[in-house]
Order: structure tokens, then sequence, then C-alpha cells
């Protein structure tokens, strides 16, 4: 299993200091935060994108997200295509977006306007590189997540959409690992994780403090191939241990032989 983690977790940390931290503790695979205060973001010329991409793969790393904070759902203008573009120029796997949809809108009966928002957006979105669409917010369980990806296939046959699987945000609203994996499958491209403590309404803490149940994960993700990439969410929760100190501890979590 290939093994990540996202810039999240070394907020505002040069480049230097986040290759020193894969390559010191055997990690090979980075999430990109996309934001003005990172070295990754869309205002970066053509020349610092090729330069950034170089040392990422000279580090012998692969970019497994551009991790935006598009909504493809929200009502706002969103720069999909502008992230697009700067995943596809440092050769990531896909730009992780949020459904940010209106929790109110939407019945049984049919999609929301904002899914709806959805559908266009992808028609006419390039398709050189996958939109990651995360289980989050409105959609953070794994069968809201599927039941939009189905949408997709419906609508607009030879859409980009992948599904980002955030494995704590699905096993925190009720669904075990096991149900996820199977509704998000047809879909799945990146599975994130992360400590948590379901007796703290599932607040993020350090490794050895939740009970996230990370070895079912490892049994359901047996004999799959797919990115496993660690969000630990420093920016948002200061109070976390940093990535030098959790990164460590993360291998002992998952048990040798987990990770190759």
């Amino acid at each position: 299993m290939r093994l990540g983690f996202a810039t999240l977790g070394c907020p505002g940390a040069p480049l230097d200091d986040v290759l020193a931290l894969a390559q010191g503790n055997k990690f090979t695979g980075l999430e990109l935060r996309a934001a003005p205060d990172e070295f990754t973001n869309t205002d970066l010329s053509a020349k610092h994108r090729r330069e950034l991409r170089t040392r990422i793969e000279d580090a012998g790393l692969e970019i497994f997200a551009v991790n935006s904070y598009v909504k493809l759902c929200a009502v706002e203008e969103q720069p999909l295509e502008e992230h697009l573009e700067l995943a596809a120029d440092l050769g990531a796997r896909g730009v992780r977006v949020f459904p940010g949809d209106d929790p109110g809108e939407g019945t049984a009966e049919g999609p929301s306007a904002g899914e709806i928002r959805a559908l266009d957006r992808v028609t006419t979105a390039p398709k050189d590189v996958p939109i990651l669409l995360e289980t989050h917010d409105s959609h953070s369980t794994a069968r809201q997540v599927a039941a939009l990806c189905a949408l997709l296939d419906t609508n607009v046959p030879g859409h980009n959409v992948k599904a980002l699987w955030d494995t704590s945000h699905t096993w925190s609203h009720g669904e075990t690992l096991d149900e996820a994996f199977a509704l998000l499958r047809p879909w799945l491209e990146l599975v994130q994780f992360k400590q948590a403590d379901s007796q703290q309404d599932y607040r993020p803490v350090a490794i050895d403090a939740g009970d996230f149940p990370i070895q079912e994960l490892l049994t359901v993700l047996d004999g799959t191939d797919y990115p496993l990439s660690l969000e630990w969410e420093l920016k948002w929760h200061p109070q976390l241990p940093s990535l030098a100190e959790t990164l460590p501890a993360v291998h002992t979590w998952l048990g040798s032989g987990a990770v190759k």
C-alpha cells in the first residue's frame, strides 16, 4: 500500500521540509494543499510549476492530489479549471474537491439544485485530470457520494469524477468501513485516514489517543492498491502533535508489512 500525507499537517512549511519529512519517514506520496500561503497554489508560474514537479519527482515521491477548496455543488464561482490545470502541470493524480451543497436542498425524489450545478461543472471541466470528490460536508457518507457519482455516470458520459474516501468521515456518520468501501469502490481513487476519538464527537487526536478502527480499514483494503494518505489536520487543530512526531507513530499504528 502506497503511503502519503497531506501538507495540511505542516501548514506553511517550505518544500525542503516537506520532502525531508516524507523521505525521512518512508512516505512516498503527498497531498499538496493549494492555498495562497502554501508553496502550491494556482498563481505559480509555468517555471515554478516545472521546478516543483521536478523536485518532488527527483525525491522519489508521487503527488496523490492537489487539495483545492473548490465546492462542486456550491452557488459561488469555483476555480475548478485552474486547479485541474495546476494538477496536470504537476503530474498529480487528481484535484480534491468538496461537495459543498446546501444541506437543506434535495429530496428523495431527485437531485438537489447543487447536484445539478455539479453536473454542469463536470460536463464542461477538462478531462485530463480526475476530480476527486471527498466524502465531506453535505456528502459525508459513502452513500451520498456514491449516489452523486452514479448520477454523473447517468448524465455525463465519460466524466472524470472519482471518489476520495475520507474514512473518518464515513465512520463518524455511522457507516462501517466495509459498507463504505463497497459503496465507493466503483469510483474510488484515494483513501484518507486519521485518528479520531468517538467519545469526543470524533475530534482529531494523537495517534495513540483515539479509536479509529485502523486494522479494520487495512482488512477492508487488503489485496487492493489504493494510495493511503494521512490527513493530519494540524492547520485546523493546532493542539495535535506535529507531523515530525506523528509520522513515525503511523508506521507502528498501521503495523509492520502494511505499507510498501
